[in-house]
């Protein structure tokens, strides 16, 4: 941060220094160069909080280990994408996976069923399994156009918390169409009412792609809200919207602390 232009607004909102147990903003890293997460961390480094390798983009990338340790040395914590633990489970290869986490030195796992025909017991008894030696995000919702009833979504999340995930992601995909948005990228109000009046919004990661659903939550829960799916090149407006430093919350800044 500028410190000395910082001095100049006294009255802002100030960020809580890292490791941060609310206000995460989680990245979606879909394949970027070594040079784009350069020009990540050094524009905007102090910002993020947790990087998603998009889906299966940990199998593919050919700088995978590199990345990584740029990622730990500025204590941006990474986890690969649902899809690749829905992938585990499909072929049976969870404890696999997971010795696979270990050797790349991830703490985190997303545990999803976003894709898969998964029993929510079967995925209830996975995320306890795993948070015994990881951090579990959990995600709830589908990736295609089934839409869970804001009952079934409160359930779920519920007791995927009980059973041991330490934040669940509000399913949004990388389009911000689906799950807790509609087909246009509106947010669903009332099902997101429901979920943070039934477990609290710090315990939840909403996904967030679209600019307009960043001002939304911001506006909502104040600048210390969670929001995943961020696109690289969006964290620093991201920061000003949660500042009050952009036209969309300026007028809010009591909204923001």
């Amino acid at each position: 941060m500028n410190e000395a232009g910082w001095e100049v607004f006294p009255d802002l909102p100030r960020r809580a220094a890292k490791p941060r147990a609310e206000g995460l903003t989680s990245v979606l890293d879909a394949g970027l160069s070594l040079a784009a997460v350069d020009g990540l961390l050094e524009v905007a480094g102090d910002a993020v909080d947790l990087v998603k390798l998009g889906w299966g983009t940990a199998l593919v990338t050919q700088n995978l280990a590199a990345k990584l340790a740029r990622y730990r040395e500025r204590g941006i914590a990474v986890v690969l994408g649902g899809t690749l633990t829905e992938l585990a489970i499909v072929h049976g290869r969870v404890p696999a996976f997971a010795a696979w986490l270990r050797q790349l030195g991830l703490r985190h796992v997303e545990v999803s069923d976003g894709t898969i025909d998964l029993p929510h017991a079967d995925k209830l008894r996975l995320i306890e399994q795993l948070a015994a030696d990881f951090t579990v995000l959990s995600e709830v919702g589908t990736k295609d156009d089934r839409a869970l009833e804001p009952a079934t979504w409160v359930r779920q999340v519920e007791r995927e918390l009980e059973a041991g995930a330490t934040k669940v992601i509000t399913e949004a995909r990388a389009s911000g169409t689906t799950g807790i948005y509609d087909a246009d990228g509106a947010v669903r109000v009332e099902l997101i009412e429901r979920i943070a009046d039934a477990v609290g919004s710090e315990r939840l990661l909403f996904e967030a792609p679209r600019t307009q659903q960043q001002v939304w939550f911001v506006r909502r829960f104040g600048a210390s809200v969670n929001l995943a799916n961020i696109c690289p090149a969006n964290v620093v407006s991201l920061e000003t919207i949660r500042l009050g430093l952009r036209a969309d919350t300026l007028a809010q800044p009591a909204r923001l602390t």
